[in-house]
């Protein structure tokens, strides 16, 4: 059987982080292990706190992982700071996993610094060489090249830079494009659009989670990277669209829709 591996921060709303990766390995087929790196207290309305984990824990995890099991593909969402950073490059430069993909989380959506600020660089001369991909949307691109990412262009600009940070791939999310979410994707000779389209709702919770998730799973299936993202985006939309309106702020994407209706999930 397939399987992937996450090394990220949990959410114990359920909708993103850890809990978001689990279940969108498990609905698209493959078997997901995990490496938590920091524990948050959040819900659908925002981030409360937030308490790392030590170097070591994630590092014994991680070995735990690779030494017993198949490690199909990585995952790596919320690392907080510079000790963690360091930890999982290390291990991750021993196993030398063939597919890595890198979300690099650092605001929630209500406003949480969920990277601290002195590890940005930590996480650009650390993880982002050891990519197969990396996945920032609007707001991460600005925040790694230093100006606002606003529009096609300037997406396209940004992706450019952030490949000459060292990963092997960069796709830059639009999901907050004004005309539509168009991804962007440069393999550093070539650029490549992945368009969707809007969903009138506020429920988006754990949707940059839940897209990197899925392009790990495809890989670890098999698929090559663009086939890879296109079938992520394929399942983050439908996702979207079935979403569920729990909680009382950003309700969470309905990962398991194919294989039950969100009428059924709201009629229990």
């Amino acid at each position: 059987m397939q399987t992937a591996l996450t090394i990220a921060g949990s959410d114990s709303g359920g909708g993103a982080g850890i809990q978001a990766d689990l279940k969108t390995f498990s609905a698209l087929g493959v078997f997901g292990m995990s490496a938590v790196v920091s524990v948050t207290a959040q819900n659908t309305v925002s981030v409360r706190d937030i308490e790392d984990l030590s170097p070591r824990i994630i590092g014994e995890q991680i070995d735990a992982v690779f030494q017993d099991l198949p490690v199909g593909a990585v995952k790596i969402g919320m690392v907080s700071n510079q000790a963690a950073i360091q930890v999982i490059a290390e291990k991750l430069k021993r196993y030398q996993p063939e597919y890595i993909v890198l979300d690099p989380v650092m605001v929630s959506k209500s406003g949480f610094d969920l990277l601290k600020p002195e590890a940005q660089n930590a996480l650009i001369e650390q993880l982002l060489p050891l990519a197969t991909v990396v996945t920032p949307n609007l707001f991460e691109a600005a925040k790694l090249v230093g100006r606002d990412v606003s529009s096609l262009d300037d997406m396209h600009e940004a992706a450019q830079e952030i490949y000459h940070m060292g990963p092997q791939r960069v796709l830059v999310k639009g999901g907050h494009l004004p005309d539509g979410p168009t991804d962007i994707f440069y393999d550093g000779r070539i650029f490549h659009e992945f368009t969707g389209h809007h969903v009138a709702t506020k429920n988006t919770h754990g949707t940059g989670c839940t897209l990197s998730s899925a392009i790990a799973a495809y890989l670890s299936r098999g698929e090559e990277l663009s086939e890879a993202i296109q079938k992520a985006k394929t399942y983050i939309q439908g996702a979207i669209e079935h979403s569920l309106p729990i909680g009382h702020g950003c309700g969470p994407t309905h990962h398991f829709y194919r294989w039950y209706p969100e009428s059924e999930v709201l009629q229990k």
